[in-house]
């Protein structure tokens, strides 16, 4: 006879055979959600090894803080809310990059409006990926994960006005290097 393997018919099934330590269980919510979890941890630390160090991190967390997962909201949400903190630990500790700090004194700017264009979610998210570390983990928080400036204050013990300029900056960066990037491609559509 074969090996029988485990059918989780439910997520609800999942968790609690997660929260029996069955490693069938385990290695089923991590084949179902790391690529999702890969994804999250690429958002805020740009050396994927790093990330991928990180999302393994979670994971031992996600295992073993399972208990505390009362079955009530998102399962999948719950984990991606321990890889956010995951990246954030990971950069509070990284103290050679900080964030950038002072801005309060230079004042709000308007947020500009990020136009229309062509750039695929690959090619946009490359380009958040590449933006300085702090203003990086604002824009996440606040236009992905959907945070308010009053509880990026607080994940990043930096204050709502520091959050607000670095969000106002990383759209203004942004929204330069999509212009440039389209300017490029436009270029080389010319070319061909």
């Amino acid at each position: 006879m074969g090996i029988i393997i485990p059918l989780f018919t439910s997520e609800e099934q999942l968790v609690r055979a997660c929260q029996k330590a069955d490693p069938k269980a385990q290695k089923r919510v991590y084949e179902k959600y790391s690529p999702k979890m890969m994804a999250i941890c690429k958002r805020y630390l740009a050396d994927e090894m790093e990330a991928e160090d990180i999302m393994i991190e979670g994971f031992m967390k996600v295992f073993d803080k399972i208990d505390s997962f009362k079955m009530e909201g998102s399962f999948e949400g719950w984990i991606k809310r321990i890889m956010v903190n995951e990246a954030l630990m990971c950069l509070r500790s990284k103290k050679k990059e900080g964030f950038v700090t002072g801005l309060e004194q230079i004042g709000y700017e308007e947020e500009p409006q990020i136009s229309q264009s062509n750039l695929g979610a690959e090619e946009l998210m490359g380009l958040i990926g590449s933006l300085p570390t702090g203003f990086r983990t604002v824009f996440n928080l606040y236009a992905i994960e959907g945070y308010s400036h009053a509880e990026i204050a607080k994940e990043l013990n930096i204050s709502e006005g520091t959050s607000k300029s670095q969000l106002s900056r990383a759209r203004v960066i942004l929204q330069q290097m999509v212009n440039k990037l389209e300017i490029k491609n436009e270029y080389f559509k010319r070319q061909n």
